[in-house]
């Protein structure tokens, strides 16, 4: 069931990304939908769920955007890698977590994408890669401070159900 939801949850945080992702900038920061849901269930929940989150929306955002298939999916499976092993070295953090790792992560996801993308087809021109990065990366550790304590409080509630013994 979990990794169900995590399939249906990756295409509906694709189409908000390419929906209403855009009305949501402030400046030029503009939120990453399927990398906070990715990240976060990643943390919280498992890298299986992770994985999905990551390869659907990233492939869903691909197909409905002109962008190299694969390349969003690419890029957010090695973000999920690595907010794994992020979440199993802080691991006595388990609130502050999904914050700094949807932070890392938002970063990394930028860079990987700019170099790869510019790799299969012309560079992206940004005069100040990193300017432009950072303002995304800290609304994205924003909203995951809202989504990170939800998710963590909702899977620690639900596992700690009483099961009766046969």
């Amino acid at each position: 069931m979990g990794l169900t939801l995590a399939a249906i949850g990756a295409v509906a945080a694709a189409l908000l990304n390419l929906t209403i992702a855009p009305y949501l900038r402030i400046g030029a920061a503009q939120p990453d939908f399927v990398l906070i849901c990715a990240v976060v269930w990643t943390v919280v929940a498992g890298i299986e769920g992770g994985f999905i989150w990551a390869f659907i929306g990233g492939l869903m955002i691909d197909f409905l955007s002109p962008r190299p298939l694969g390349l969003t999916a690419f890029t957010l499976l090695l973000c999920v890698g690595g907010a794994a092993l992020l979440a199993r070295a802080m691991f006595r953090f388990r609130y502050i977590v999904p914050i700094v790792a949807v932070f890392t992560c938002s970063i990394a996801n930028a860079l990987l994408f700019l170099a790869v993308y510019g790799a299969l087809r012309s560079p992206i021109p940004t005069p100040d890669p990193v300017g432009a990065i950072v303002p995304t990366a800290i609304y994205n550790a924003l909203l995951a401070a809202i989504v990170g304590p939800v998710a963590l409080a909702l899977i620690t509630r639900r596992g700690n159900r009483e099961r009766p013994d046969w």
